[in-house]
């Protein structure tokens, strides 16, 4: 998670992970000095596509640095024209013949201001909805394996995730996960000066 400037930077981390390793709908490098997109009040961290279980471990091991406060899962989804937000993960492997957790509840619930983002993503002129709807992907799976190890005490990160729909633009696309990410930031407070 460690750039340069993370040493003595106050602001909240937002990690940002599109799962599929093919998508090329979020360009987070606005310009040609290479800087990562942030919103304001929060600090960008992007986790590139790898296999759905190292990724589940990466992202889960990102949650544990205290200074990361959000993290925001993108991908593509197979139902409907307009961006979704799943508010819910299902406990089922990738192959839909065996739970991820044995022992883990039937479904868990994201952290992210689900309506917040709604309401933003409908005011910059998308169509956007909330659904309690897995989908058989890598999405459903990193969702609900980080959901399931999140640590015990502390804030609870906002998590979530955005699907666009399919044959969306990548601008399109890269304007949807701003404006989301927007929200988010807006909500976490900083970091107390001793706590990075």
């Amino acid at each position: 998670m460690d750039s340069p400037d993370a040493a003595t930077d106050q602001k909240p981390v937002i990690v940002i992970c599109a799962w599929n390793a093919d998508e090329t709908g979020w360009d987070p490098v606005e310009d040609l000095s290479g800087q990562i997109w942030s919103p304001d009040g929060a600090r960008t961290v992007l986790v590139p596509a790898t296999a759905p279980e190292t990724l589940a471990l990466t992202l889960s091991a990102q949650l544990l640095d205290r200074r990361a406060r959000a993290l925001l899962l993108v991908g593509r989804t197979r139902r409907g024209k307009g961006y979704r937000m799943q508010i819910r993960a299902e406990n089922r492997g990738l192959d839909d013949s065996e739970r991820i957790e044995a022992l883990g509840p039937c479904v868990a619930r994201t952290t992210a201001p689900t309506v917040d983002i709604l309401d933003a993503l409908k005011d910059a002129g998308f169509s956007a909805e909330a659904s309690s709807e897995a989908e058989d992907d890598a999405g459903n799976y990193l969702l609900y394996s980080v959901l399931s190890h999140l640590a015990e005490g502390g804030e609870t990160p906002a998590i979530g995730l955005l699907r666009a729909p399919r044959g969306e633009s990548d601008e399109s696309m890269t304007r949807a996960i701003k404006t989301v990410a927007g929200v988010i930031a807006r909500q976490l407070a900083p970091l107390p000066r001793g706590r990075i």
